[in-house]
């Protein structure tokens, strides 16, 4: 089962630059109603079925889930800016690198990975490089862009690494309908501030703006949410470095885009190294120090 709604996830995740490419409506717009509607979608069964879970919520549970609502909607401002700035190829490869940076976070709070998580870490990594080359720009705007990416990347970390501590003791659909409602204000917050449309967007872009929610927003991050319950931050991480050679594959086939020359031999390179961190996961991988 786990299998099956890790696949459903990643088709989901990585049907959302596709369909964002096609959706004629600004980014910023689209992650903020896509925030929305998933808010409402999880967040209306919850306050039909069980409203003494919202008013029974703990400090913990708030401060974590705020942290994770506002790593989640600054993540999609840096990644939407940086899309703009540099190649979709260098934003999205520097985007998902969040297993990176949580690897990274669990070393400095004294929890060493294993050489053998390392290992595939370093694989999956080499494999991101043989899809997209890194296609790092040479400008200025292009090199904030670059940042941006990375710092989209950390975000997106510590959105994973927040969520693993609220859903210890929040369902998925508490955990979500609270993430995305207070994401969503804060989005809607940026786009007031940029000035970008809300409502008055042609209908095809609310066609784009459903799709999204449901394929990204509702089936890709409310699963990997789910996942987190049961699955380490760092091997859920991992699992989106698949969304490269994912969006890869659907761009190319609805979008008609080429696709880049090493997508298959990173996208076996990723599975390879997502399986050493999965088996080494389960041997206990990561050690205090």
């Amino acid at each position: 089962m786990i299998l099956i709604l890790a696949v459903v996830g990643i088709l989901g995740v990585s049907a959302s630059g596709p369909i964002m490419a096609a959706t004629a409506a600004p980014a910023l717009t689209i992650a903020f109603w896509r925030n929305a509607i998933g808010a409402a979608a999880m967040g209306t069964p919850v306050l039909l079925r069980n409203r003494a879970a919202l008013k029974g919520l703990t400090r913990a549970e708030l401060k974590w889930s705020g942290i994770a609502a506002a790593a989640l909607a600054l993540h999609f401002a840096c990644f939407v800016t940086s899309v703009k700035l540099t190649s979709v190829a260098a934003a999205t490869a520097l985007v998902c690198l969040q297993a990176a940076w949580i690897a990274l976070f669990q070393w400095t709070r004294g929890r060493r990975p294993a050489r053998a998580i390392i290992l595939g870490l370093g694989v999956s990594l080499l494999g991101v490089v043989a899809i997209t080359g890194f296609d790092v720009g040479v400008s200025s705007a292009a090199l904030t862009g670059d940042v941006l990416a990375l710092a989209g990347g950390a975000l997106a970390a510590i959105y994973t690494l927040a969520g693993s501590k609220a859903r210890k003791s929040m369902s998925t659909t508490l955990y979500t309908g609270l993430c995305y409602s207070m994401a969503s204000v804060l989005l809607l917050a940026m786009c007031l501030a940029a000035r970008q449309p809300l409502i008055h967007l042609p209908p095809e872009a609310w066609w784009g703006i459903i799709a999204v929610t449901v394929a990204a927003q509702l089936l890709g991050h409310t699963i990997f949410n789910h996942l987190l319950a049961t699955i380490s931050p760092l091997v859920v991480s991992m699992m989106i470095l698949l969304e490269i050679p994912g969006a890869a594959l659907l761009a190319g086939y609805f979008l008609g885009e080429t696709l880049p020359a090493g997508t298959y031999a990173g996208l076996a390179l990723i599975i390879a190294g997502l399986a050493v961190v999965v088996l080494q996961q389960g041997r206990g991988g990561i050690k205090a120090q």
